[in-house]
């Protein structure tokens, strides 16, 4: 008989149990659908992390001195404990570098050039022949392949055969030279340490070549006297999982310890791996506890949905209820009633709603920011899933019951009493919980902004999430609501006033509802409220993660294109490079750069050098970052500048006439018309007249050409020798030096013989505090190990390109050097060069295509591309997408559930007022005004809510994809155009629902008809 009289029930409320339908149906779906969300992008980041990690961060190395009786026993032991570390065996690379031999015919020499021999693993995978063939074992002679760059050195040909032996004494070796190779990528990570093989030659006391590779079996049986053995170990990561990642990071952290115990004492293990799983392992758990941000949000707004519906259902029913009391139904009984009720409504929606969750997350991948990143995100239903929607749908049925069986024990007569009565304040207010409940949220909010993080160490020394700080915001967010409800009768009371005192009707009638019954109205404006915060929030928190990213980029490179290596090399010379990078396709300005760690006043900082006058072109940097601007910066910076003394025409070599009256080294200053500084060495100067003949060919190198003209800034002793500059020649033609002054310091310089004044410099904030110096200020600083006298011409928060949390000194390219120089120390030399460009696809292919310039290249643009497209970094984006959504469905739905119960409870009122005359658009009027109050409150509380709260989490929860602080700090950024569009929407929805419905209800019933 239950079942029936539970059904039966059920159709007889079908609006409300409709209602209380959906919002279940959207809890539970979209709950299923953010649980999957979090768990397929914590695995998607972790396999986009191993896809892009280098090689170096990756692999783990061990390394271990070898001999041909110990190579085979070690060499399984470290299969074997890789293999036991990776659960499976990964792919091991083994490189063998042999002792010195010398070069044939050099026996006798006191310092003969020598030659090394290797073997490596899987080189026909890393390296193509140029011709011939691969070494085989077997044979008298040896085999090897030799890279092209030795062979030029060397002079060895294809086929050709030689003996060696080892420098230290042993067997001659017969060699035959079969094959000649090239590296796939020489400056690549692989063959860090591997500079011989990379370049054929290393110069020092010996000159050595090599190596000549040779197989691994001829290397034991032939060169394995006590050498160095390689072991890298490259495991697939690419179906890594977040559960294996710390399990794997300790078990890799261990090889070394294993091999110890198992034999190999002398094996050493290297890798970055540990610690690039420890971080993956950290920034997962932070991203699914980001997360959890909007499922509460999102089961705050949904359990207030359901509350609201619960208790106009309980309310609709009472008199049902106490008249079924008054006739002898239990409590048990009518509990039992609404129970069963609720469950008939949440049971169909656990069983459709894992189904749903697959759809909707796919939805949520057509989204330009989720489908930018690559990641797909196409989960299955699974037991997990199903668990999590039975219990939201059964929490769900909990609440929508417990309105009814706290009914059920008033009686009839206290129900009719009960009728009508209506409070000014709540429970919550009148008990002062929402006070205590802001008191909660503020301590954790605070937690949150001091940890940064929902993550903490827990008591075992893990990690854990801390409830209380993921749950700040939405605690936030309800004791603001709750508070806001304070308002509710006082603004309904100055409401009535000034409505009073109008002549028309409708809204003195609408204001009087309100005032008379303000608690009516408190729990659609609250839920309106929450609703708009959180889809406010969610729209600002999107806006400023995209933002952050962009600042990150900017910060990180700096520069539109930001080139790095060696300031010289055999393809582009000193004065080669920058000739070759400002050709590049696209580049628009330019400029040499120097940077290097430097200690400043005994602090670790950066010292970075740019052309002052470049820095509106190069230097980005976010305008709160500095209180002036780079344009003031620049004008700032530039200070004393060094003379030159140009040289005619495109000269490729220089005669220099010096007189000194001491024996001492020297060395001539140029530079070119872009500005990089290079010293030439003259060697050891003899006492009296000296000529010394310069070759300018090798500054531009193999493939580079110099940008002329030149100019010689000095020439530098480093002491006082009396140096006079008496002639200089360039290809022969005479150049006039009469400018040449002598300057302190054993320098010949082209300018007037002055002391530099302070040399200006923009510090960083720390490292300006530390100095006790300020903008206009100047004093002496220890920098670079002598004292330098410097003037603050700007502070600034965080210096782009440093690290965070890192000092910086920024200073002219040109001034520094002039500084340099009038102190007789080196030049410094163009370690990058920064480029602007609008489009740097060009130049990066060109680069790419240019292996041998040796140039590691930052490009903004890819950086921000790369650093939006992280999962890991941008996990909040969908799950803030699907609570934005979610937010205005529950907003649109308890707004709509509770509009129509109040029109269908003022049918009779709707017919009094028609009898009395009242007209379609006075009652209109009447909602609007009443509606008006709801919806305009509601807006605006929740927009001012979303201001308080976002700009108090937001900028804490913007992570990186390691899960640390951003550099630069966050700045929480609304977007005030989408969101007063977001408004102007749901007011008009809402609008459009009330006009509605006021029609409907003005064609019901007279009142005679009633």
């Amino acid at each position: 008989m239950r079942g029936p009289l539970v059904v039966k029930r059920a159709l007889g409320e079908p609006l409300l149990l409709l209602a209380a339908f959906g919002s279940i149906l959207l809890t539970t779906t979209t709950l299923v659908a953010l649980t999957m969300y979090a768990s397929s992008i914590a695995g998607a980041g972790v396999r986009r992390a191993m896809e892009t990690a280098s090689y170096s961060q990756t692999t783990t190395m061990i390394t271990a001195q070898v001999d041909a009786k110990t190579f085979p026993q070690y060499d399984r032991m470290v299969r074997d404990e890789l293999a036991a570390a990776y659960g499976a065996p990964p792919a091991v690379t083994t490189s063998l570098r042999s002792d010195s031999y010398v070069m044939p015919g050099q026996d006798g020499k006191k310092l003969p050039e020598l030659l090394r021999f290797g073997s490596h693993d899987g080189l026909d995978r890393h390296a193509r022949l140029v011709a011939g063939r691969w070494p085989r074992t077997g044979g008298q002679a040896v085999e090897a392949a030799i890279s092209e760059s030795a062979a030029a050195a060397t002079g060895f040909e294809l086929g050709g055969e030689f003996v060696t032996k080892a420098r230290l004494g042993g067997h001659p070796v017969q060699v035959r030279v079969v094959g000649v190779l090239r590296l796939d990528d020489p400056v690549g990570e692989r063959w860090a340490g591997e500079e011989l093989l990379s370049r054929g030659v290393e110069r020092g006391e010996y000159t050595t070549y090599g190596p000549l590779m040779v197989t691994q079996e001829a290397f034991v049986a032939r060169f394995a006297t006590g050498v160095k053995a390689v072991w890298a170990a490259e495991p697939d990561l690419g179906a890594l999982t977040p559960e294996r990642l710390r399990p794997l990071a300790e078990a890799v952290g261990r090889v070394g310890e294993r091999l110890s115990t198992a034999g190999c004492v002398n094996c050493l293990t290297a890798g970055d791996l540990p610690e690039l799983l420890t971080q993956l392992d950290t920034a997962s758990l932070v991203a699914r506890s980001m997360v959890l941000i909007p499922v509460l949000q999102l089961l705050l707004l949904a359990a207030y949905a359901l509350m609201l519906t619960a208790r106009l259902l309980a309310g609709h029913r009472r008199m049902e209820m106490a008249l079924l009391r008054s006739r002898g139904a239990g409590t048990a009984r009518l509990a039992a009633l609404a129970g069963g009720e609720a469950l008939l409504v949440a049971v169909p929606c656990a069983i459709v709603a894992p189904f749903l969750g697959p759809p909707l997350l796919a939805l949520i991948s057509l989204l330009p920011w989720i489908r930018a990143s690559g990641v797909r995100l196409a989960p299955q239903a699974d037991l997990g899933t199903f668990l999590v929607s039975s219990g939201v749908a059964l929490a769900a049925a909990v609440l929508l019951a417990l309105p009814a069986v706290a009914g059920a024990r008033r009686t009839y007569v206290e129900e009719q009493s009960a009728r009508g009565r209506g409070g000014r304040r709540g429970l919550i207010q009148g008990a002062g919980a929402d006070l205590a409940l802001l008191t909660v949220a503020a301590l954790a909010i605070w937690q949150l902004q001091r940890y940064g993080a929902a993550v903490t160490a827990t008591a075992a020394g893990g990690l854990g999430i801390d409830p209380l700080i993921i749950s700040g915001p939405a605690l936030a967010l309800l004791a603001g609501g709750l508070l806001g409800l304070r308002l509710v009768p006082r603004v309904s009371r100055l409401a009535e006033r000034l409505t009073s005192r109008r002549p028309t009707l409708a809204p003195a009638l609408g204001a009087w509802q309100v005032s008379r019954r303000p608690l009516k109205y408190a729990g659609p404006a609250l839920l309106l409220t929450l609703a708009i915060a959180i889809g406010v929030i969610s729209m600002a928190t999107t806006s400023t993660w995209q933002a952050s990213q962009l600042d990150q980029a900017d910060h990180q490179a700096a520069a539109d294109l930001r080139l790095s290596g060696p300031a010289e090399g055999p393809e582009l010379g000193a004065l080669g490079r920058g000739t070759a990078f400002t050709a590049l396709p696209g580049v628009t300005a330019a400029s040499p750069a120097f940077r290097a760690p430097t200690a400043v006043g005994g602090e670790s900082s950066l010292l970075l050098a740019l052309d002052a006058g470049r820095l509106g072109e190069l230097f980005r940097l976010r305008p709160d970052l500095s209180a002036r601007t780079v344009a003031q910066l620049s004008a700032a910076l530039a200070g004393d500048r060094a003379g030159r003394l140009e040289l005619p025409g495109r000269p490729r070599a220089l005669t220099v006439r010096v007189e000194s009256r001491a024996a001492v080294p020297a060395r001539l200053v140029l530079s070119d018309a872009l500005g990089v500084w290079h010293d030439l060495p003259l060697d050891d100067l003899r006492e009296g007249g000296n000529r010394i003949e310069l070759d300018l060919a090798p500054l531009a190198g193999r493939a580079g050409t110099i940008t002329y003209p030149l100019s010689v800034r000095g020439l530098v002793a480093g002491e006082q020798a009396g140096l006079r500059l008496t002639g200089l020649s360039a290809d022969g033609r005479d150049v006039p030096v009469a400018g040449a002054v002598a300057h302190p310091q054993g320098v010949i310089a082209f300018g007037p013989s002055r002391e530099p004044g302070p040399l200006p410099v923009v510090l960083t904030s720390g490292l300006a505090a530390a100095l006790k110096l300020d903008v206009g200020q100047s004093g002496p600083v220890r920098l670079a190990g002598r004292v330098v006298r410097v003037e603050v011409a700007g502070i600034v928060t965080s210096m782009p390109t440093s690290a965070p949390d890192q000092q910086a000194v920024l200073a002219d390219w040109e001034t520094l050097q002039a500084y340099e120089l009038a102190a007789a120390q080196p030049s410094r030399p163009a370690t990058e060069w920064w480029l602007a460009a609008a489009d740097t696809a060009p130049a990066r292919e060109i680069l790419r295509r240019n292996p041998q310039w040796d140039v590691t290249a930052v490009d903004r643009r890819e950086l921000a591309a790369k650093l939006r497209d992280d999962p890991l970094a941008g996990a909040l984006q969908g799950a803030l997408t699907l609570g934005f959504a979610a937010a205005l469905g529950f907003a649109v739905l308890g707004f709509l559930v509770n509009a129509v119960v109040a029109a269908r409870e003022r049918r009779a009122e709707f017919a009094v007022l028609r009898a009395l005359g009242t007209g379609s658009r006075q009652v209109l009027g009447m909602l609007a005004t009443e509606q008006a109050f709801v919806i305009g409150l509601s807006l605006a509380a929740g927009t001012g809510l979303a201001v308080v709260v976002g700009n108090l989490v937001v900028p804490r929860v913007v992570l990186t994809g390691q899960a640390s602080a951003v550099t630069p700090g966050v700045l929480f950024h609304i977007p005030w155009a989408a969101v007063a569009a977001m408004l102007a929407l749901v007011t008009a929805v809402l609008v459009a629902i009330v006009a509605g419905l006021a029609r409907r209800g003005w064609r019901g019933q007279t009142l005679e008809e009633r």
